[in-house]
């Protein structure tokens, strides 16, 4: 189902459900979530580790900081990123009245 009204068109159970005004608005939430998410990823997935060597002299646990951040600490970024992403997504989707049954 499209998300932008056509104006041409006549309206049925497959036109939008939203006018274009909307829809613009409803992307350009949904794509600053996006780029924010994919900022967040390309730090915790490519930052944290070229930093991992001035992260060691810090101990968690007995591991290395540097080490613990490269084997699970942006392992957990990344699935909390996505919880996080598909909730605020929702909500979104919900603002807009766009949200699945």
């Amino acid at each position: 189902m499209p998300l932008v009204e056509d104006t041409d068109a006549p309206r049925s159970a497959t036109s939008a459900a939203v006018d274009r005004a909307t829809g613009e608005a409803y992307w350009k939430k949904t794509s600053a979530l996006m780029w924010t998410v994919l900022a967040i990823w390309a730090f915790a997935g490519f930052g944290i580790h070229f930093f991992a060597s001035a992260l060691n002299p810090i101990h968690i646990l007995g591991f290395p900081l540097g080490f613990y951040m490269a084997a699970q600490g942006s392992l957990i970024v990344f699935v909390v990123g996505l919880f996080w992403f598909g909730k605020r997504q929702n909500e979104i989707d919900e603002e807009f009245g766009v949200q699945e049954d």
